[in-house]
């Protein structure tokens, strides 16, 4: 008799933790593997793969949840994958950049405190200059996006993050 396959680091058959901290739950078919989907906790995970498992006709002991009983009730509990699309990235880059300035923000506010210690009415202005030079750096982007939106001979791909930059809400100049 073999020993029992390892889990892995999830303590899970067939699920894996991901870099960014999520769970991606695979099944080994015909000596392909294939991706399930990528999920929140190693539990729903676990639950996609033993769906996957009851549809391979599996055994019992390949199941990660032996309760269940039968292929209807493991594609019941068990969650759709999570969709990224090209929305979620465009999120994502945004709420990086915008992460990024709050940190720059606070090494330029202790940069300012270091060099002037009792100087409390420049550091307004100091930083009210900075909006204003973001403030303009963004709208020179925007134009230069817009001209390329414009341009039929635009260098430009399609998922360019420089895109972004035409979407972004008019809003986003009063921050």
């Amino acid at each position: 008799m073999m020993p029992p396959r390892r889990r892995g680091a999830s303590g899970f058959r067939g699920v894996r933790v991901r870099p960014s901290g999520r769970f991606t739950a695979e099944i080994r078919a015909g000596g392909f593997r294939l991706t399930l989907g990528t999920y929140n906790t190693p539990e729903l995970a676990a639950r996609a793969y033993d769906a996957a498992a009851w549809r391979f006709r599996r055994p019992g002991r390949d199941m990660n949840f032996p309760d269940v009983e039968s292929l209807e009730e493991a594609e019941f509990l068990a969650p759709p994958p999570c969709r990224v699309d090209d929305e979620d990235r465009r999120r994502h880059r945004q709420v990086q950049r915008r992460i990024a300035i709050a940190e720059r923000d606070e090494q330029l506010m202790r940069q300012w405190r270091a060099q002037f210690p009792n100087d409390v009415d420049n550091t307004d202005a100091f930083f009210a200059n900075l909006r204003a030079q973001r403030r303009s750096d963004r709208r020179h982007r925007r134009a230069v996006a817009a001209f390329e939106l414009e341009n039929p001979n635009t260098t430009w791909t399609e998922n360019d993050p420089r895109w972004d930059d035409i979407w972004t809400e008019t809003t986003s100049d009063d921050e």
